[in-house]
C-alpha cells in the first residue's frame, strides 16, 4: 500500500471521529460523559483502515485472458444501464434473452441510476435503507457491486458509509445450518474482527451490508423467523439476514441485495426501499466496452463491425459476459485467419468459443497448439461430453452453482493434475470461498445451456433414451425421430421458441401465436419475437401492459419490419394506445395496417392515434366506444393533405349524426384524400348524416369505392 493511500485513510478516519465528537457536544458546549467511552478504540481504527485496504485489494482487479491475468477493473469497466422502478411481477422469462425492450432506446418513463447512487437520499429525511437489484445472469450485477465497493474503498463515493461488508450467498450457503451472533457471522468472513471485542462498530458507525446473488441462496429466508435485536444474540443465519433486512437488527444499517429476476420475490416488497434493474449495455455502451477491452483500435473497430453484421449477435451483446465471449472468439479469429468464416449465429459462436478454449488448454497445459479443428474436437471429446452431461443434469435441477460431488457424479474429478483442469479453467469457474471450500459454475448460463443441448443431441444419437425422458410423457421409443424430440422440447418451453426465432436473425412473414398453443400465457411468451415478423396477429391474446410496450418497441426499433399488426380483442389498451403511438411516430416505423377492433378504446385513445393517420394505410377501430368526440379527432386528422389512409373501419362505434357530419365535412374539404373504403355500419347517422354522406358520394372528387 502506498504512503499516500495510508495517509488518506488516516485523514478520513480523523474526519469521521471529529464528526462523532461534534454530534456528542451538548447544548452548553461541553462533551457529554458518554462521548469518551463511545470513541473508537485503537483496535477499531486499525480494523477500519485494514478493512478498506482488504476490500480495495479484492475488488480492484478482474481476471481475464489466457493466463487469467489481473486487469484493473477501472481500465475495462463500462458504465451499465441501470433503471429504477418497482417489481410488479416476478420475471419468469428466459434469463438469457430478456430482449423484450430495445436496449438502444431508453424509455422516457424510466429513470436511470448509477450503481454508486443506490443509497442516495430520496427526500430530506429519507434514505434507501434496503435496495433490491435484479438482472439476468451475466448482466453485470456482481461487477456493479465490485465497482461500488472499489469506489468506496478508494474514497471516491459513499463516504458517509463507515464500513461495507460483502456477504455473497454462495458463501453463506456453506454455513447456513449454523447459529451465530451477527458479530460471529461477520468473523467468518473477516477473521480479524475476532480481536475487536467492543461494540462501537455496531453502535456508532454507518454500516452497509451487500448480499450478492440471492438466486444462489439455499436458505429458506422465512420472514416469520424469530426477532433479533442484538448483534451479540445467537440465531440462525436465516434469522440474522431477515432481521437486518427488516431493520430490527441495526436499524440504521444499509442493505443491498442482488438477484436474478426469478428469485427476487424471496424478499417481501414491503421491506424494500428501492427496486433497481441492471439492464446491461445500450448500443453505445457495447461499443465502449469493446474499445476498452481491446487495446488495438483497428482490431476493436473490426470486431464491432463484424458484430453489427449479425442481428442476433448484436442483440445478445447487451449482456456484458456475452461481449466478453464475443471478444474472445473474434479477437482470436481475426488475428489468426483474417476474419474468414466469422461466426454469425449463436451456435457458431459457442462452438468457436469452445474451440478457442480447447486450444488455450492445449497451449497452457500440453504445451502445443492444434490447428486441425476436427482433431482438436476429437482430442477433447470425452471431456466435453462429461461437461455437457453435468450442464444438463444441473440445469434439470435448476442449479447453476455446483460442488465437487456434483462433478464426481458426472465422472469429472477436478484435481491439480486432472486432464479436465485446463478446460474447466476456461469455460468453468472454480472459486475458493469461505474456509477455502470450492464451488463451481459455468462462466455463463448460456454456455451451460449450450452444453446441455449438446448432451441431449449426443444422447439421441447414441439412443440413450433414459436421458430424453424429460421431453416425453411415456418412455421414448428407440426409433423416435429427431423432429419429434425437437417438437417436444419446444412444447416443454414456448419461451424457448421465442428465443430461437429471435436468434435466427431471419425475417419471417407471419406470427400467429394461436397456431402454437391455446394458452394465453403461451401467447404472451411469444410476444418478444414480434420484431422478427412482417405481420403479427395478436388478436385475443390478453396482452398485458408489458406486451404493449414490447410491441411498441418493435415498431420503433431501427430494424423494424412490421407492416401489419392485429391487436383486436385486447382490453388493457388505454396505456397501450399511448405506447403504440410512441412506436408509430418513430421514423423507423414501417407499419401500414393496424387493427384495434373490440379493444375498449375511448376518445382518450383516439387522441393518441388520430395523429398517426398520415403513416397508416388501413385502420380498423370498429366496436369501440369512440362516440362523436372520438370521431371528431379522427376527422381532423383526415383533413391533413399528407394523410395516407385508404381504409377506415368505424363499425359499431356509437357514432351519431354529429360524427357523420364531421366525417363528411373532412372528406369534402380534403381534395388530396386517398380514402377508398369506409365502414360506418351499426351506427346512427340520422337523416342529416345520411344526406351529407350521399352528397359526398355523388361528388366527382370523392374517391370512396366501398361504403357501408
Amino acid at each position: 500500500m502506498s504512503e499516500d493511500y495510508t495517509e488518506l485513510q488516516f485523514l478520513r478516519l480523523m474526519i469521521v471521529f471529529s464528526v462523532w465528537i461534534w454530534k456528542k457536544i451538548s447544548v452548553n458546549g461541553t462533551i457529554s460523559s458518554q462521548t469518551v467511552t463511545d470513541l473508537p478504540t485503537e483496535a477499531l481504527q486499525t480494523f477500519l483502515s485494514s478493512h478498506r485496504a482488504e476490500l480495495k485489494k479484492k475488488c480492484e482487479c478482474i481476471f481475464e485472458g489466457k493466463n487469467k491475468k489481473k486487469i484493473p477493473l477501472k481500465e475495462v469497466y463500462t458504465q451499465l444501464y441501470i433503471t429504477e422502478g418497482e417489481f410488479k411481477e416476478v420475471n419468469k422469462e428466459h434469463e438469457i434473452l430478456k430482449i423484450d425492450k430495445a436496449f438502444s432506446v431508453q424509455k422516457s418513463q424510466e429513470k436511470t441510476i448509477h450503481c454508486n447512487e443506490i443509497f442516495n437520499l430520496q427526500g430530506e429525511n429519507e434514505e434507501n435503507k434496503v435496495v433490491l437489484t435484479k438482472g439476468i445472469a451475466g448482466i453485470g450485477k456482481t461487477v456493479s457491486v465490485q465497482k461500488f465497493i472499489l469506489d468506496w474503498a478508494e474514497g471516491e463515493a459513499n463516504q458517509s458509509i463507515d464500513c461495507v461488508f460483502l456477504l455473497p450467498f454462495r458463501e453463506i450457503n456453506l454455513i447456513k445450518d449454523e447459529e451465530y451472533s451477527l458479530h460471529e457471522l461477520l468473523q467468518e468472513f473477516h477473521p480479524e474482527l475476532e480481536r475487536l471485542s467492543d461494540t462501537n462498530l455496531y453502535k456508532n458507525l454507518k454500516l452497509a451490508f451487500i448480499f450478492d446473488g440471492l438466486d444462489e441462496n439455499r436458505l429458506p429466508l422465512d420472514f416469520r423467523d424469530c426477532m433479533v435485536r442484538s448483534e451479540q444474540k445467537k440465531a440462525s443465519v436465516n434469522a440474522l439476514i431477515k432481521n437486518l433486512i427488516e431493520g430490527n437488527l441495526l436499524p440504521s444499517a444499509l442493505v443491498w441485495i442482488t438477484s436474478r429476476p426469478a428469485a427476487a420475490n424471496q424478499i417481501p416488497s414491503q421491506h424494500v426501499s428501492l427496486f433497481t434493474e441492471v439492464r446491461g449495455f445500450t448500443d453505445k455502451q457495447k461499443e465502449e466496452y469493446f474499445k476498452k477491452r481491446i487495446t488495438d483500435v483497428n482490431l476493436a473497430s473490426k470486431i464491432i463491425s463484424q458484430i453489427k453484421k449479425s442481428r442476433s449477435l448484436y442483440i445478445m451483446c447487451h449482456i456484458p459476459i456475452f461481449c466478453w465471449i464475443t471478444a474472445t472468439v473474434l479477437q482470436e479469429m481475426l488475428v489468426q485467419n483474417g476474419g474468414e468464416e466469422i461466426p454469425t449465429t449463436l451456435t457458431e459462436m459457442y462452438i468457436h468459443f469452445l474451440l478457442v478454449q480447447m486450444n488455450i488448454k492445449n497451449q497452457k497445459y500440453d504445451d502445443k497448439e492444434e490447428r486441425d479443428l476436427k482433431k482438436l474436437l476429437e482430442m477433447n471429446r470425452e471431456m466435453i461430453l462429461k461437461l455437457a452431461k453435468l450442464a444438463f443434469k444441473q440445469l434439470e435441477k435448476g442449479k447453476i452453482m455446483f460442488y465437487e460431488d456434483d462433478l464426481i457424479e458426472c465422472g469429472i474429478e477436478v484435481s491439480v493434475d486432472s486432464e479436465y483442469t485446463g478446460m474447466c479453467a476456461e469455460i468453468f469457474k472454480k472459486e475458493s470461498v469461505l474456509h477455502e471450500k470450492k464451488v463451481y459454475c459455468f462462466i455463463h448460463l448460456s454456455i451451460q445451456e449450450f452444453l446441455a443441448a449438446l448432451h441431449v443431441f449426443d444422447s439421441y444419437l447414441n439412443k440413450n433414451m433414459n436421458e430424453l425422458q424429460l421431453f416425453f410423457k411415456d418412455f421414448p421409443p428407440m426409433d423416435t425421430q429427431l423432429d419429434v424430440l425437437l417438437k417436444n422440447a419446444v412444447d416443454k418451453a414456448k419461451e424457448t421458441l421465442a428465443y430461437m426465432i429471435l436468434m435466427t436473425g431471419d425475417i419471417l412473414e407471419e406470427l400467429d401465436p394461436k397456431k402454437f398453443n391455446p394458452s394465453n400465457s403461451a401467447y404472451r411468451r411469444l410476444i418478444p419475437a414480434v420484431s422478427c415478423f412482417r405481420k403479427a396477429l395478436l388478436a385475443g391474446c390478453e396482452l398485458t401492459e408489458k406486451c404493449w410496450e414490447t410491441v411498441a418497441s418493435a415498431l420503433g426499433a431501427e430494424n423494424s419490419v412490421l407492416t401489419e399488426l392485429d391487436l383486436s380483442d385486447n382490453y388493457r389498451v388505454e396505456k397501450g394506445a399511448k405506447l403504440l403511438s410512441d412506436g408509430l411516430r418513430s421514423l423507423h416505423c414501417k407499419l401500414e395496417i393496424l387493427r384495434l377492433n373490440w379493444c375498449n378504446l375511448t376518445e382518450k385513445s383516439c387522441s393518441f392515434l388520430s395523429s398517426l393517420l398520415n403513416t397508416l394505410r388501413e385502420l380498423d377501430l370498429s366496436n369501440n366506444d369512440l362516440q362523436d368526440s372520438g370521431v371528431k379527432l379522427i376527422s381532423e386528422a383526415l383533413t391533413n393533405e399528407h394523410c395516407k389512409l385508404q381504409i377506415l373501419r368505424l363499425s359499431g362505434c356509437l357514432v351519431t349524426e354529429e360524427g357523420f357530419s364531421l366525417l363528411a365535412s373532412a372528406l369534402s374539404s380534403n381534395s388530396s384524400s386517398v380514402l377508398t373504403d369506409l365502414d360506418l355500419s351499426y351506427n346512427n347517422p340520422g337523416d342529416r348524416g345520411e344526406k351529407l354522406l350521399s352528397e359526398l358520394l355523388n361528388n366527382p372528387d370523392c374517391k370512396l369505392e366501398t361504403f357501408k
